[in-house]
């Protein structure tokens, strides 16, 4: 089940929401303990079971991990074992294939062992449990003593196949108590609509160029035709993942919970640094905590330090997927970000706004040609025609005719990726209050209504961070 689908929207959102505030509060987390497996196992009826299955152990873990008798030794072979079964589930599941194929392709044998099936949302689930299992050992929370409140710590839907990834201790005081107002539980409603919005109406649509620009010969695509394109995926893919982040946000709000923000306009970033600082924050804020301050972070020397840095972006790419261009994708990050660190710091600083900016954009970009194909030699094409290299056209009249067609699209996308839009909102609304609140209700309304139009109408709904 997909958050931008008319039975989410208009069935088990609905009714969840009835349930939970109709049957008393005692009750708020069993109804969405429930509705979290149900939503769960509408997709995936067998590998609950699996989710199911980490949620109780991990609970044990914790609990033999809590207790006052339990020695240093004890705890530190409790935490061995939490580890070995969370990161051996996830590498099971996740990375045999690509284990097995490396293996094959470096022996030259052939190795015919089947692929799992990818459990959703693996990665953000598992990454639930080893914070709180590592957390408890290190002493900075409490175990849960609740199995329920465990059990929604994981499976809490509106975080639960696509994140944001939620720190126990970030959460742990309200799963036990929250309370909600109606203007809160309003803003989650228009948070959520946002999300929508931006996943349906200009992730999707935006998402059409690039596949079909993917799909063209790489001896058809012009220079211009491929910057266009990988610059529709550079578009889609914030739209798709920060709309998703935005209804998860929008959802937690409207149940009482408070997550973090995901993303912070990272196309206005002025270096790669600052971007990953502005995207996908809770993956990059996980990583930090429990992988490189773990290594000795920056309290290191230079070289051990460099080593860290590719540790923690080698992961962050192996995170993302099963493919060895993920790997790359990542080290290619990690690369920059060590480059910008260890010699352009304090240069950058002097460069105009305009080039940093320029300069930040343009490698974002290219890095998201190594996200996008598995394949190496489509990654060298694709970057051939990109910088025209070989005997590609530098504009042609397909390319004219793609880029009339979606212009308005591509400056509505544009100017939405940056904060332009909410500091006009905030200046109207200073100028003219009233006004404001009707118009806001209005511009929702509009949105709710092109978001189910869209949703009624279209075929292509997929959410890319899902395969993750």
């Amino acid at each position: 089940m997909v958050f931008s689908s008319l039975f989410f929207t208009f069935a088990f959102l609905p009714i969840t929401v009835i349930l939970y505030y109709s049957l008393g509060k005692h009750l708020r987390n069993i109804v969405l303990l429930t509705a979290s497996l149900f939503f769960y196992a509408w997709g995936e009826p067998v590998y609950v079971l699996l989710m199911c299955g980490s949620i109780m152990i991990n609970y044990f873990i914790g609990t033999l991990l809590g207790r006052d008798d339990a020695g240093k030794r004890k705890r530190k072979l409790f935490l061995i074992i939490g580890l070995v079964f969370n990161l051996g589930c996830l590498a099971y599941f996740k990375y045999f294939g690509m284990i097995i194929s490396t293996i094959a392709s470096i022996g030259s044998w052939n190795l015919n062992a089947g692929t799992p099936v990818l459990p959703l949302g693996i990665s953000f689930y598992t990454f639930h449990a080893l914070s709180y299992v590592i957390d408890v050992y290190r002493g900075k929370i409490n175990s849960q003593k609740s199995p329920i409140l465990f059990a929604l710590y994981i499976t809490m839907f509106p975080q639960l196949v696509a994140g944001p990834i939620l720190k126990y201790a970030d959460i742990e005081s309200q799963l036990a108590d929250r309370s909600i107002s109606f203007e809160e539980f309003y803003s989650g409603m228009r948070r959520f609509l946002c999300g929508l919005a931006k996943k349906v109406l200009l992730a999707n649509n935006i998402g059409l160029l690039w596949s079909e620009v993917k799909a063209m010969p790489g001896a058809e695509i012009s220079v211009l035709m491929a910057w266009a394109g990988i610059i529709a995926f550079t578009l889609q893919i914030y739209f798709d993942f920060s709309g998703y982040s935005d209804m998860a946000i929008g959802l937690g709000k409207m149940f009482g919970f408070r997550f973090e923000e995901n993303f912070r306009y990272p196309y206005i970033s002025q270096s790669i640094s600052e971007f990953w600082r502005r995207w996908h924050i809770s993956l990059g804020s996980w990583f930090k905590e429990y992988v490189y301050i773990s290594l000795g972070g920056n309290r290191v020397g230079k070289w051990k330090l460099i080593r860290n840095m590719f540790i923690v972006w080698f992961l962050t790419g192996l995170w993302h997927g099963a493919s060895w261009n993920f790997v790359l994708w990542g080290l290619y990050f990690g690369t920059l970000i060590i480059i910008e660190k260890l010699f352009l710091q304090k240069s950058m600083t002097r460069w105009p706004k305009a080039i940093r900016h320029i300069y930040s954009l343009l490698l974002i970009v290219i890095g998201w040609v190594f996200f996008e194909f598995p394949n190496m030699a489509d990654v060298v094409s694709f970057l051939r025609s990109m910088f025209g290299v070989g005997s590609n056209a530098f504009i042609d009249i397909q390319t004219i005719t793609k880029l009339e067609a979606y212009a308005v699209l591509y400056l509505v996308c544009i100017i939405a990726a940056t904060p332009l839009p909410k500091k006009l909102a905030l200046s109207f609304k200073r100028i003219h209050c009233n006004i404001f609140k009707f118009a806001e209700n209005v511009y929702y309304c509009v949105l709710m209504f092109f978001s189910t139009v869209y949703m009624v109408g279209s075929t292509y709904n997929p959410f890319i961070y899902f395969r993750f």
